[in-house]
């Protein structure tokens, strides 16, 4: 049987007017999708790089999350509202529909500070958001588990160069 389906994102961007810098996934992972929640997945290392970055306590339940986004001015969304996918492997991404990022762009401090969580949220953020938005977004390496290549400590200190200014300064 072929388990590839059209999905629904299911839950909406994490953002408030504060928010200074938004970075982007391609699409919510099978746990994402369950917690109706960004980075749920266990072994995905985001909340732990963002922490590292921001030097605060890795957030564990969902409101602990929401509220470390909100004390740190960062937006979290994906680049895709519905598609077809295999499971969480966004190589099956098929049939894209995107997100609508006016919302966040047009009600936050965010402005240019766009960031893609991995070479699939980025490649598909300038083929589809980039002629809407004409805001160039930065590419960083993914946090998934599935990009063993790179370490925790490495994930970290590229981030944190490409976040820290944003996130620290006003």
């Amino acid at each position: 049987m072929d388990s590839k389906q059209i999905i629904s994102h299911g839950f909406g961007p994490a953002f408030d007017a504060d928010s200074k810098a938004l970075i982007l996934g391609s699409f919510p992972s099978v746990k994402s999708r369950e917690q109706s929640f960004y980075y749920g997945h266990p072994q995905n290392r985001f909340w732990k790089v963002m922490a590292a970055i921001c030097k605060a306590q890795v957030p564990e339940t969902i409101e602990e999350k929401k509220a470390f986004l909100a004390a740190h001015h960062i937006a979290v969304y994906d680049v895709i509202e519905s598609c077809t996918i295999t499971g969480s492997s966004d190589s099956s991404i098929r049939n894209v529909t995107v997100t609508d990022l006016s919302e966040i762009l047009d009600h936050s401090k965010v402005g240019s500070h766009i960031y893609a969580n991995g070479a699939k949220a980025y490649d598909l953020y300038r083929r589809y958001t980039l002629p809407k938005t004409g805001i160039e977004a930065v590419k960083l390496p993914s946090t998934s588990p599935a990009n063993a290549a790179w370490s925790l400590d490495r994930l970290i200190a590229t981030w944190g160069s490409k976040l820290t200014e944003i996130l620290i300064h006003d």
